[in-house]
This record gives structure tokens, sequence and C-alpha cells, in this order.
């Protein structure tokens, strides 16, 4: 039966702790979490002497990797996205399409569709799609072009949107200072998507009334949006004082490692999500790329618009796990999280971010260095480093 082994003499991350444990996976699902040797159904076995089990990583916010733009992704380019994320642990993701024109968008969230649609994987799974934008903020715009965003919520156009992806649109970024968009939000999250706010310049009360709507995440919370003073705390003291989910780009250039130690102890380790927010450099050497319309140049890793501009990151999951694990002195079943259960709880994706019976078997076998050994999507392997 494809889908299914059995994974012996491993370390398996259960309930916060690293113990001695088997899983047995059967058709995608993982159906026996035992203590000792239970292969009970003669599984194909796979040894896990001397490696970590941890949940799959989920990357939620990312505009791409390996040579390809999100928004000039067709489907070939989105499973080739979806296979170098596999060799970096990352199991499920979000494609981000960056602002672009209404004809291009579609264009994007069809490419899309057909990939979620199409399965079996050969990589990381696609989970949905992430729209940053269109309702955001000119000063804030970061790489956003700022002759496509929109000055107004319009609530037809995300039903458009929602339509043409066949109903996977699962996130989106809003800027709570554009008109209508606390309107816009209770009408989003009736549809099936997750609403988050970033790229603002808003102030206080308008993100908090945002969230009283339902805004439930904070998009890459520091970059591309005002920061907090004393007297009006912005969207980013309205993010680390509500129970929204904050999105960290733990690269080391876009927060400093005690920002992010902050937000740790402002939120929780269940409220913060490491997320790459990527773009197609990741994976490549320095020189010039692009992020949706823009030109990008990468110097020594680090992505930037011909302005000087911060344009994404070249950042994985796997190096942001040991990333978090040296900002923060935690050992990795503690910020593991930040990359599985988190992402998981705000998404909604009750079968994953976590090892138990029942769960789907997305799973990720690291060395003691925290390097990824084997990528395993629903019970099939997708990577193994030779």
């Amino acid at each position: 039966m494809e889908g299914s082994f059995y994974l012996k003499n491993g370390s398996v991350l259960l309930n916060g702790a690293f113990v001695p444990a088997d899983l047995a996976v059967e058709d995608g699902k993982i159906t026996a979490v035992t203590q000792g040797y239970h292969n009970v159904k003669n599984l194909p076995e796979l040894d896990g002497t001397g490696l970590r089990a941890v949940p799959g990583f989920l990357d939620v916010h990312t505009h791409g990797a390996a040579g390809v733009d999100v928004n000039a992704a067709d489907v070939e380019g989105l499973r080739t996205i979806g296979r170098f994320f596999a060799s970096q642990g990352v199991t499920g993701w979000l494609c981000s399409i960056l602002t672009d024109t209404v004809e291009q968008t579609l264009w994007c969230l069809e490419q899309a569709r057909q990939v979620i649609e199409g399965g079996p994987y050969d990589g990381a799974a696609l989970l949905g799609v992430h729209l940053e934008g269109p309702c955001l903020s000119t000063e804030y715009k970061g790489a956003m072009p700022e002759h496509l965003l929109m000055h107004t919520a319009d609530a037809a156009l995300f039903e458009r949107y929602q339509k043409a992806s066949g109903g996977h649109i699962r996130y989106v970024t809003l800027s709570p200072e554009i008109p209508g968009v606390a309107e816009l939000v209770p009408q989003l999250t009736a549809m099936g998507i997750v609403c988050a706010m970033g790229h603002s310049g808003a102030g206080y009360d308008q993100s908090m009334a945002c969230v009283n709507a339902g805004v439930r995440s904070c998009t890459h919370l520091g970059n591309a949006m005002r920061l907090f003073h004393q007297h009006d705390p912005a969207i980013f003291g309205a993010a680390l004082e509500s129970d929204v989910y904050v999105e960290a780009i733990c690269d080391g250039r876009h927060l400093h490692p005690g920002t992010v130690r902050l937000y740790l102890k402002a939120k929780g380790y269940d409220r913060v999500l490491a997320i790459t927010d990527s773009i197609m450099a990741a994976g490549l050497p320095d020189g010039n790329y692009k992020l949706g319309v823009n030109d990008v140049i990468v110097e020594d890793g680090d992505a930037k618009l011909p302005n000087g501009v911060r344009a994404g990151s070249t950042l994985t999951l796997a190096q942001a796990l040991r990333n978090l694990m040296k900002f923060t002195g935690k050992s990795a079943e503690t910020v593991v999280p930040l990359m599985t259960a988190n992402p998981a709880r705000l998404m909604g994706w009750t079968g994953k971010g976590e090892i138990a019976q029942g769960k789907d078997a997305d799973l990720v076998l690291l060395d003691t260095d925290c390097q990824v050994v084997r990528t395993i999507v629903g019970g099939r392997t997708v990577y193994t480093r030779s």
C-alpha cells in the first residue's frame, strides 16, 4: 500500500519532547505511535537510528525558490518550488502571489488550482494560495508595485479570485487603513480565508478594529509597517498586544535576534509563525532575480530592490529552525512549533503540525545538527539526502 511504512529506532517529537518511539503509517496517515517495536502489520520498515522525527514544516508566506517566481510560475514551476522546499523539510506551503494585474493574478490562481487539485506530490504539497494585496498601503508597500495597489476594498474582486482559484485562497494580507477593509474581513472569513494585516501605516485603533472584525494574523511583523510609538502603538503594538498570530522572518536581516526574542516573550511560543518570505533566489547564488514585476539584486544572500529596499529573503525554513535555536538558546523541540503546529492551527489544518495517531504522515527526519535527512509527505518519501 503506497504511503505506508514503519519507522523504527528513531527519536520522535511527542508533546514537546523527543522520546524513543516507533511510528506506523498506513495510506498516508499515522496509525500508531508506540514505545518499542510493534510492527504488527509487517509494514515496510524505515530505520531512524540516530535521527529525530518532527512534523513537516509549513511555510504560509513565500514567493518562490529554486529560480522560480510564484507570479510567473506555471504548473511545473510551482512543482519545482515544492521539490526544493522538500529538501528543506517543508511538507506543505502556500504560494504567495504578490500584487499584480487582475489578468496575471487570475492566471497564477489557475496554475495553483491545477497543482493543488492535481496530486500526488513529488515535493512539498501546495496547500493553497496567499494573496499579498492588493489592498495595501502605498507608504509601506515594500516591493509591491504601487500603481497596482487598490485604495478601497473590493469584495467582488476577491470573490472573483476565490472562484477562479477553486476555493483555494486560504490567506490574504490587508492594510487596516484602506477604506472598507474592516468590513471586508468578515466577508473574506466567510469565504474560508484567513485574514492578516500588514504592509500598513495603520494606527492602533484602526488595527484593533480589524482584529475585532476577525483578522487573525500579522504579516512579517516589524517589516513594511509603522512601528511602535508610545502615544500610538500603531499596527505593531496592536499585533503584539492582541491574540493574533505574528509572522517572523528569522534570517537575521529582517529582524534582530533580540526582536525575535521580544516577539516570543510578548506572544508566547504558540503565537509566532516562522516564515521565509523567500523569493526565486532561495537556494541559488547571488545575482539578479525577479519578484513579481520587480528587479531584485541579491548580494551576500540579501535580496533588495535597486533602490535598496529589502525584497523578500533567500531564507529556508530549515535554516530558520537553526537560526531560531541560535537566537533563543532554546532546543529544537521548543522552536519547531513555530513552523509546524502554529501555522497548522492558524490555517485550520487539523491533520498537520504534530505527530499523533490519526494525523497526516507529513514528517521530517533531522540529524543531530538539525539538517534535513528525509522528508515525507502523506507517507511518501519526497526527499532523501544523498
